[in-house]
């Protein structure tokens, strides 16, 4: 007999195990090499969540520690984060201190720097700390603002003329500034934002021309950038009050601006857009309004909830895999998701529509049929709504139809149209509910106070029900904030509602209307160009408000 020792009780992994397997993983080690933890030193860009590289996105899905300004850190940041990290505030920690101590205890810490580690950052103080504490570390670099924030502003730091930059830092002052007099050198000046004057006559005492083309960016990369194109002599004038942080260029350079602004030149830009949807169903247009440039906030209007019976769904759903039905007519993506949660529930997949054909009311609910794994049949091009539907729909024939049922899961408010439309067809329809609509609970005090105060530039109307429900839990949107609609019916119910509407999609999708307000965004902007007017945002319309260059 060969006898064996009792298996240890499992426990749950800890930092230093996972970290263990990462090694092992992806690479970097044998495992044990690493069992007292490390420290990553990441740039996380200076601004844009978007700039915010592969190698740093893949330390934060690892991290068990951050350690970061949080006042300084977008949320989309951390967003790549694990829901159980731990994340350090260096206002209330000192940060050297924090990562020594979660990596003795064998965590993988991460230690977010703004911009680039290695530019402008303390990473040779905090870098010499680690080595003397003996904690292993890694540097990762991020986009600086140094090169970041003037290609968002439009700005080359070299051309075929000028090949040469150079980095200034004035926030201690006492540069001695003969060393930049060189005329065909590029100047990238940071910590001047309360000492552009003398910047400008420091250069200009060394022999740099007034006339010499500088420009300053403000909060750069951000939907908040804004810059200022003016010459050495006028700079400090002309930049008078603009925010911090902020940068300086100097140089021919300069002059590119003209053909190369691209960001504050998006027909959206700095938009604070309303999105009256939940976070799902605002995703994509979100995505969309982000890419013109604007700010979305999605703020649910309706509340989708599970049926108070749910007898009639487990019945459809049976009817679905025994061949009760012909057709299956999706009306909306919250359909999709209710049917979709079902077979879950039953252990079943798409496989199941397997001999069913599918409609799908518009491309949206299309989308999310195929993101289920199911290709619509039929999906009305024209206008998509069941009206819509009904034109492009076959009439029943008893010799090529060997069933005339149509399921409709719906919501509970659902109107009759598409069913009066089928039956006239010589279609039988099962009206089944798949979910309930209920208004939602009132958003923060100050996204009422916003939208009521005129702090919105634009809200996005997607149905008439939004129109009805938003009024009902914030209030009416100021007469300056742009109105989008959908489609007629919707703008029929905001105008009832005595609002004035601004924008209409040329056909009824979330995408299309999305377009459609950037269309007027860039026409507002144009006329605004061509009239010799600051450019101004509609909130920026309302009496009292911050009114930028």
């Amino acid at each position: 007999m060969i006898a064996t020792a009792p298996a240890a009780p499992s426990t749950p992994a800890g930092p230093a195990e996972k970290n263990d397997a990462a090694d092992k993983a992806d690479g970097t080690g044998d495992g044990a090499s690493f069992r007292a933890g490390r420290v990553a030193l990441v740039g996380m860009g200076p601004g844009d969540p978007g700039l915010l590289t592969l190698r740093a996105a893949a330390a934060l899905e690892r991290a068990d520690v951050v350690v970061v300004d949080r006042a300084r850190c977008p949320a989309e940041i951390l967003s790549h984060c694990r829901p159980d990290v731990e994340i350090v505030d260096t206002a209330e920690a000192e940060p050297v201190e924090a990562a020594v101590a979660a990596a003795r205890g064998g965590a993988y810490v991460v230690r977010l720097f703004r911009g680039d580690p290695g530019l402008g950052c303390d990473l040779a103080a905090e870098g010499d700390r680690l080595t003397e504490a003996g904690v292993p570390f890694e540097i990762v670099p991020g986009v600086s603002a140094v090169t970041g924030v003037p290609g968002y502003a439009g700005i080359p730091l070299t051309d075929r003329e000028h090949r040469e930059v150079r980095i200034v830092d004035a926030s201690e002052g006492g540069v001695d500034w003969q060393r930049f007099a060189a005329p065909d050198v590029t100047l990238v000046v940071t910590g001047a934002e309360g000492a552009v004057g003398e910047v400008a006559k420091g250069l200009m005492a060394v022999g740099r021309p007034g006339s010499t083309p500088a420009a300053m960016t403000s909060l750069g990369t951000t939907t908040e950038q804004e810059t200022v194109v003016s010459t050495l002599q006028r700079l400090a004038a002309d930049t008078k009050g603009m925010e911090a942080p902020a940068l300086i260029i100097v140089g021919d350079v300069v002059r590119h601006r003209d053909t190369l602004s691209w960001f504050e030149t998006k027909p959206l830009f700095g938009w604070r857009v309303l999105v009256p949807r939940t976070k799902e169903q605002a995703a994509s247009l979100s995505e969309q309004l982000r890419e013109y440039g604007a700010v979305p906030e999605e703020v649910p209007t309706i509340s989708v909830e599970p049926p108070r019976t749910p007898q009639q769904m487990e019945r459809a759903v049976k009817g679905l895999v025994t061949g009760r039905y012909e057709w299956v007519v999706f009306t909306s993506t919250n359909a999709v998701r209710a049917i979709r949660e079902k077979f879950a529930a039953y252990g079943l997949d798409a496989r199941a529509f397997a001999g069913l054909k599918v409609a799908a009311v518009g491309e949206q609910t299309a989308k999310a049929l195929v993101e289920f794994g199911v290709q619509p049949d039929l999906v009305p091009t024209g206008q998509q709504s069941g009206e819509g539907l009904v034109k492009v729909w076959p009439p029943y024939d008893q010799d090529l139809d060997p069933i005339n049922r149509v399921l409709l899961p719906r919501a509970d408010i659902a109107t009759d149209t598409l069913i009066a439309g089928l039956t006239e067809l010589g279609w039988e329809c099962e009206d089944v509910t798949a979910y309930r609509t209920v208004r939602a609970a009132p958003p923060p005090a100050p996204i009422r106070e916003a939208i009521k105060g005129g702090g919105f530039d634009a809200v996005l109307f997607t149905s008439s029900s939004t129109v009805k429900n938003l009024i009902g839990i914030a209030g009416k949107p100021h007469n300056v904030t742009v109105i989008a609609c959908i489609g007629p019916q919707t703008a029929k119910t905001a105008e009832e509602y005595g609002l004035r509407v601004d924008v209409m999609a040329p056909k009824p999708s979330v995408s299309a209307l999305a377009e459609a307000l950037a269309e007027y965004g860039a026409r507002r902007r144009a006329a605004q160009i061509e009239a010799g007017a600051p450019l101004r945002k509609p909130s920026q319309m309302r009496r009292g408000a911050r009114r930028r260059r």
